[in-house]
């Protein structure tokens, strides 16, 4: 089965990061496709590198990092809503006149429409948080 995954949640906010990570690592490991990992509203927290959580914490932006780079996955953060939040790749750090850019490796920024082709292109969508 082909999944599309989409995260509404940051990381230390809700347990939906958590659980979305988990879903797509066993859906990985048990034979599906996952087409794209959407990261929406809140969920872009999950894609900046400055996040530095205690060391006895787990750092989720680090995991979804490293399961990408395993698994080649597509790892899309929402333009608009990374904006909002202050987090930016080299592109769009410079279109606003900001020193740096903040993504964490493997994600990308990208639109809607990105989602939009994940539920055309998938079998499933899996929504994780409100």
């Amino acid at each position: 089965m082909k999944f599309a995954i989409q995260i509404n949640e940051g990381p230390f906010t809700h347990q939906s990061a958590d659980t979305a990570y988990q879903f797509t690592k066993a859906a990985i490991e048990n034979g599906h496709e996952i087409f794209r990992v959407f990261f929406y509203h809140d969920g872009v927290n999950n894609g900046t590198m400055y996040g530095v959580p205690p060391q006895d914490d787990r750092n989720v932006q680090a995991l979804w990092s490293d399961l990408a780079e395993k698994h080649d996955l597509d790892l899309v953060v929402c333009v608009a809503a990374a904006q909002r939040r202050g987090i930016m790749d080299e592109d769009e750090a410079k279109r606003h006149g900001k020193g740096a850019s903040n993504i964490a490796p493997k994600f990308r920024i990208s639109g809607l429409g990105q989602l939009i082709e994940a539920g055309i292109q998938a079998d499933r969508l899996m929504v994780f948080g409100d």
